[in-house]
């Protein structure tokens, strides 16, 4: 357990959005871990986990605690999507996703938090998106998981806020990402054409709104939804 700065865990760590989180912690001093649930990360400790598991979970947070110490700072990020429209989707493509996308994120926040309330302080931030208000097509399944962490970490804010424990929530908007780059050129143009700040986010865009949002200097804020997103959701 040698080493200076907070343990950190980072869910959904090993790409993307997750894996920007996870070095803006490390290159602020911290020490961080993250899940994947395919292989492992240079550079951080891995624990293999699938977020719909209570026992992966369990097993992700027994490792974390043995090697690092008990999570200071947790970032939820671990998602899916499984789009399609309403009368396509089937029954369990829509439980799929709000099993991993909000269920998951209940099941590492209850584990995490357990020790954070007796240390009498610690971070969550929960990643969310910018279609949880304004709503996607083809995207129902998806944009409900996401508004339900809304829901969820706003509660929270209110249940842990006495024993120094602060929560809230980042909603990106589009980012460039290995998801967004195989979006055909067409469906780019139009996602560009609707955000005022004509870009894209890059992910480090979003770790920086993450990690001051985990800062002593964010020690005020909680049960805030702060917007990455162009300007794309305004109004929302």
């Amino acid at each position: 357990m040698a080493g200076e700065g907070r343990v950190v865990l980072v869910t959904g760590g090993n790409r993307g959005i997750g894996l920007a989180v996870a070095r803006a912690f490390q290159a602020a001093g911290d020490r961080v871990a993250v899940t994947s649930r395919s292989g492992e990360v240079d550079g951080f400790t891995t624990v293999a986990c699938d977020v719909t598991s209570a026992e992966d979970v369990e097993a992700a947070f027994a490792r974390i605690e043995a090697e690092l110490g008990p999570v200071e700072v947790l970032v939820a990020n671990a998602g899916i999507t499984a789009d399609q429209l309403l009368l396509s989707m089937k029954e369990e493509a829509f439980t799929r996703v709000v099993d991993t996308n909000l269920v998951g994120t209940y099941r590492v926040v209850r584990r995490a938090t357990s020790k954070m309330i007796r240390a009498r302080k610690g971070r969550i931030v929960l990643i969310s998106s910018v279609v949880a208000l304004t709503g996607s097509a083809g995207q129902s399944n998806y944009a409900a998981s996401k508004a339900g962490l809304i829901g969820f970490g706003r509660s929270l804010a209110r249940e842990l806020g006495g024993r120094n424990v602060t929560v809230n929530i980042v909603s990106p908007g589009f980012v460039e990402t290995d998801m967004t780059a195989v979006l055909p050129e067409a469906r780019q143009a139009e996602i560009l054409a609707a955000v005022p700040l004509g870009r894209m986010a890059t992910a480090d865009e979003v770790a920086a709104a993450v990690r001051w949002l985990a800062s002593d200097e964010a020690g005020y804020v909680t049960g805030a939804v702060v917007p990455v997103d162009g300007g794309l959701g305004m109004g929302h």
